[in-house]
C-alpha cells in the first residue's frame, strides 16, 4: 500500500499531463482586498519546531481554560486561554534504539490532540498511541499499535477509537490502552496521506474508509452495522481511482455528512445508510457545519457554503484557489481559513467575500484553526501557537 501526499499527487498529475513553459505558467496571486476589520492578536506562543514540512495534523485541542497543541519532535504543552502562560511541558521522546530505523530522536506525533476522560490522547508515525493525564502532562501509557496513526482518536461509549494506516480501527480502555475490538477495512493499492478521524454518536462509530465507504460499527462489539459508498473508484490510472474519504463524518440530527476525494458531499440517514442527497464535490478536508449550513474546501482550494437539508449551493469563493487552504472554521460572523503561506483569510459567512487578511512570519498553516470562546487558536507549522480576538 503506498500513501501518496497531496504535494506529491500535484507532481504526478503535472508528469502525466505534461508541464507548460514558463512563459505560460502564471503565478499564483492572492486576490486584492482591503481589510474591513484589522484581527486583533491576544497571545503568541511557540512550541518547538512545530510539524515543520511534514504530514502531521495536530490540530490543538481545549478544556476549560486549557488549550492543548503538540508538536511532530514529541513535546506536548498546555496553555492558559486568556494569558497564553504555558501551565506544563513534557517530551514524549524516548530511547531510540526501539526504532533501529530511525535517522534521529523525533517522537514523529502525527495524530491528535483528543481530549477526553482526563487525558490528552496523540498517535504517532512509529505505531504508538500515547496517553498524557490533562492537568499535569505525566505520562499515563502508551501503547504499540499496528500500523501509523495520522489522524485524532476519538472518543465515545467509554472507549477512546484510533484509525490507522494499515487499515485497522481499534478500540481502546481509555485508562490503560488495552485493545477491546479490532475493524478491519479494505485498503486500495495507492491511497492519499491521510485518515478519516473517527465520530462516536448514538451508540455507534462513523468511520470514512480509503476505499470509498462511509461504515458504522457497533461501538460495544466493532461489529458493522452499515456501510454505505461515498464514492466509486473509476478511471484507467491509479490516480484517477483515489476515492479516500479522509474527512471526519459530523453528525447532524438524523443525517451524518461526509465527502470523498474523487466522489462526492453526501447526507446519509444515520440509521440505516440511505443516501438523502449527494452533491459532486471533492475534498480531503474536514467539513465545518453551523446550524443550516456547510462549509467545505474543496480539493482545488475553492470554498463553498451549501444548505444543510437540500446540498444546494448558497455561495463559492475561488479567489484562493491553489493556495493549499486548511479546513474552515466557523468564527462568529466569519468563515475563517490559513494557507501554505501563513496567510489567514476571513470570509463573510453569509455571502463568501474575503473581507479581511492577516499575514503571520511563518512557515504556513496546515491544520484548521479551532475556536475557544471568544478566541480563534492558529497553529503554524513552525510551531506558533495564536490566539486571536473574533470580532
Amino acid at each position: 500500500m503506498k500513501k501518496l501526499t497531496m504535494a506529491s499527487l500535484a507532481l504526478c498529475m503535472a508528469s502525466l499531463m505534461g508541464c507548460s513553459s514558463s512563459d505560460d505558467e502564471e503565478e499564483l496571486v492572492l486576490p486584492e482586498i482591503v481589510n474591513q476589520f484589522e484581527p486583533q492578536t491576544v497571545w503568541q506562543e511557540s512550541l518547538g519546531d512545530g510539524v515543520e514540512h511534514y504530514f502531521s495534523r495536530l490540530t490543538p485541542t481545549a478544556h476549560d481554560d486549557r488549550i492543548f497543541a503538540a508538536e511532530r519532535k514529541g513535546r506536548v504543552a498546555a496553555y492558559n486561554v486568556e494569558s497564553g502562560d504555558q501551565l506544563w511541558e513534557i517530551d514524549t521522546r524516548q530511547d531510540t534504539s526501539i526504532w533501529p530505523w530511525a535517522d534521529d530522536d523525533s517522537a514523529k506525533l502525527s495524530g491528535g490532540i483528543l481530549q477526553a476522560y482526563g487525558k490528552i490522547y496523540i498517535g504517532s508515525e512509529h505505531g504508538e498511541v500515547i496517553a498524557l493525564d490533562r492537568e499535569t502532562g505525566e505520562l499515563v501509557w502508551r501503547k504499540s499499535v499496528p500500523g501509523e496513526a495520522l489522524s485524532s482518536p476519538s472518543a465515545g461509549d467509554g472507549l477512546v477509537y484510533v484509525n490507522l494506516g494499515s487499515g485497522k480501527l481499534l478500540a481502546l480502555h481509555p485508562d490503560t490502552g488495552e485493545e477491546r475490538w479490532s475493524y478491519e477495512q479494505e485498503v486500495p493499492a495507492l491511497t492519499l496521506r491521510g485518515l478519516s478521524s473517527p465520530t462516536s454518536a448514538n451508540g455507534g462509530v462513523l468511520i470514512g474508509e480509503e476505499s470509498g465507504k462511509l461504515s458504522v460499527l457497533i461501538a460495544e462489539s466493532g461489529f458493522t452495522a452499515w456501510s454505505t459508498d461515498v464514492a466509486l473508484a473509476e478511471g484507467a490510472s491509479e490516480f484517477e481511482r483515489l476515492v479516500d474519504v479522509d474527512t471526519k463524518p459530523v453528525v447532524s440530527g438524523a443525517y451524518v455528512y461526509t465527502i470523498a476525494y474523487n466522489g462526492k458531499l453526501a447526507a446519509i440517514d444515520v440509521r440505516n445508510g440511505n443516501v438523502v442527497w449527494d452533491r459532486e464535490y471533492s475534498s480531503y478536508r474536514d467539513l465545518a457545519i453551523e446550524l443550516n449550513t456547510i462549509y467545505l474546501v474543496d480539493s482545488d482550494g475553492v470554498l463553498y457554503a451549501l444548505d444543510k437539508d437540500s446540498g444546494t449551493e448558497r455561495w463559492s469563493q475561488a479567489g484562493l484557489r491553489g493556495w493549499y487552504l486548511t479546513a474552515p472554521a466557523v468564527a462568529g460572523n466569519y468563515v475563517v481559513v490559513g494557507d501554505q503561506e501563513g496567510n489567514l483569510h476571513w470570509l463573510d459567512k453569509q455571502t463568501g467575500d474575503l473581507v479581511s487578511r492577516q499575514e503571520f512570519d511563518s512557515s504556513g498553516f496546515f491544520v484548521e484553526p479551532i475556536i475557544v470562546d471568544d478566541k480563534l487558536i492558529v497553529y503554524t507549522r513552525d510551531g506558533e501557537i495564536s490566539a486571536i480576538k473574533i470580532p
